[in-house]
């Protein structure tokens, strides 16, 4: 209903028009006029879920980019002869345009359209700055540097990621600000699927945000990430503590974007590196985020738990060979919203920053097990406390079925169990805190993504078939794709500003060139 609510706002904001006296001469009562939207706040707040819904993408912007880069699910398709995103070829590259169009132009256009009717709505203003900050926090973990500061000019410059980090810190102390003096304001509820309104909550998300920001910077700037840190957790506002409080995006009516990749189209299917961890887990969490196979002979080595994926990168001949291998789970089919922060997510931060001698955090075995707790009875799962009991069980090796000899096939990396040993240094505890924060993160893939470049946890495996080059950069077989090249558009149409923005990264521009804050050295 919502949906319908906004598009019709929309259509009538694009099309309604003035003829000068007649509209008061034969103005009909039971229509929408602009004063009776002005009163409603449907002329901004008409922006919003739109805004909103696309802090997601769709198939080629996350499903064959980092949802197979941080190996959560893989393609059975080979696509452009097999040679593609998902085995280091970049063919398709649009987040950027996604985030630019339908983020950044629209609340841009709220702010405008707040300016020039002279409205008093500080809450819109601040909330279309909150949802900038959300997407170009993470646009800039595909390629680092992004025009923030100087968009909407002709030739606009890129900020530098030191700039920009900067920039969504101060931005969310404005926004916190606002929402402060605020907290009993109503008005978006009308226009929010996710708080229905309720400003306590969004204080909550903005907390958390800066929390995930901070530990983003935890490596290359430590002093910065500490001290923004410990203001998110020290905040009277607090954080995102329980699942009843995780930022869920609206689907606003459409159906949830891998179940039409998958059910619809054939393109995803479970990775082999979900089912070596979550089958060697004895995972409970396998069964709400996959479907068994559909082949009883695909799984030999575990027949007690139906499932098998494809290897990331792999060697594939033709689509219809490992349609058979399991889907995302059905369940999907009925979900009206997608997870972009979680309770189980801060838990997890939290057990890092008490690694890292954050002040005002428990101990880190407290958060880790919170942060497995919630993760499981936010995906429906029982069985937590015998999974983080288990000190005996690892991630199986995996062999693909449909190939012979080692094709496709790999040895397990990961040494590490999921019991906490509070006897472990801090780099094993850190490996168990981001192996889970990788499993909770799955269809929201990109944090996970973020947190694989600046840890190297999960330890996963690499690409079987690597198809880099010196076109779009070169990726060692031992190695995994670092960031995403600046765009085709931006190259030829702003080339001065790419090579400004190339200076700021750390080589030249290409997907083995790592981002600022993932700096290769140790995690301690």
């Amino acid at each position: 209903m919502k949906k319908i609510i906004y598009l019709c706002i929309v259509t009538l904001l694009l099309s309604v028009g003035c003829t000068g006296d007649f509209e008061n001469l034969n103005q009909d009562p039971t229509q929408i006029t602009d004063e009776s939207l002005k009163q409603d706040f449907n002329n901004v707040g008409s922006f919003f879920p739109p805004m909103l819904k696309n802090l997601f993408g769709h198939q080629i912007e996350h499903n064959l980019s980092h949802d197979s880069w941080v190996r959560h699910l893989a393609t059975p398709t080979p696509f452009v002869g097999g040679i593609n995103n998902t085995t280091y070829f970049i063919r398709w590259n649009t987040y950027w345009d996604r985030i630019y169009r339908e983020i950044m132009s629209a609340s841009n256009l709220v702010e405008l359209k707040i300016a020039n009717e002279n409205l008093d709505v500080p809450v819109f203003i601040e909330w279309a700055k909150l949802i900038r900050v959300l997407g170009m926090s993470r646009l800039t973990a595909y390629h680092g540097p992004v025009i923030f500061s100087e968009f909407g000019q002709a030739d606009a410059g890129y900020d530098s990621e030191p700039d920009l980090y900067n920039t969504f810190f101060t931005q969310l102390d404005e926004v916190q600000a606002v929402f402060n003096a605020n907290l009993d304001h109503t008005a978006l509820a009308k226009f929010d699927a996710s708080y229905e309104g309720n400003i306590p909550k969004w204080i909550k998300l903005i907390n958390s945000m800066r929390l995930r920001l901070a530990m983003r910077l935890s490596k290359v700037d430590p002093v910065l990430a500490k001290a923004q840190g410990e203001k998110a957790i020290s905040d009277p506002g607090g954080l995102i503590e329980t699942n009843d409080d995780n930022f869920m995006v609206s689907l606003y009516g459409d159906v949830f974007p891998p179940v039409t990749i998958s059910f619809g189209w054939g393109d995803t299917r479970m990775s082999a590196s979900m089912e070596s961890i979550l089958v060697g887990y004895d995972d409970p969490r396998i069964a709400k985020f996959f479907d068994p196979a559909t082949d009883n002979t695909l799984y030999p080595d575990h027949p007690g738990h139906p499932y098998k994926g494809i290897r990331n990168g792999a060697e594939l001949v033709a689509k219809g060979d490992r349609l058979t291998y399991s889907n995302i789970s059905s369940d999907f089919k009925k979900v009206t919203n997608r997870r972009f922060f979680t309770a189980a997510e801060v838990q997890f931060i939290l057990a890092e920053a008490a690694l890292r001698g954050w002040v005002g955090t428990g101990t880190a075995q407290d958060h880790y097990e919170a942060g497995v707790n919630l993760s499981f009875a936010d995906w429906g799962a029982g069985g937590a406390a015998a999974y983080l009991a288990d000190n005996a069980s690892l991630p199986i090796d995996y062999d693909d079925p449909k190939e012979t000899g080692a094709v496709n096939d790999f040895v397990n990396r990961i040494t590490n169990t999921v019991a906490w040993d509070d006897a472990a240094s801090n780099e094993i505890k850190l490996e168990k805190i981001i192996t889970q924060k990788w499993i909770n993160g799955y269809t929201n893939s990109i944090e996970a993504w973020v947190d694989h470049r600046r840890t190297d946890y999960p330890k996963l495996p690499f690409n079987y078939r690597n198809d880099s080059s010196s076109e779009w950069g070169i990726i060692p077989a031992d190695n995994f794709l670092r960031r995403q090249v600046f765009t085709p558009g931006q190259r030829a149409d702003n080339a001065a500003a790419v090579a400004e923005a190339t200076t700021f990264l750390s080589g030249p521009d290409e997907i083995g060139t790592r981002l600022w804050w993932d700096t290769g050295g140790p995690n301690f």
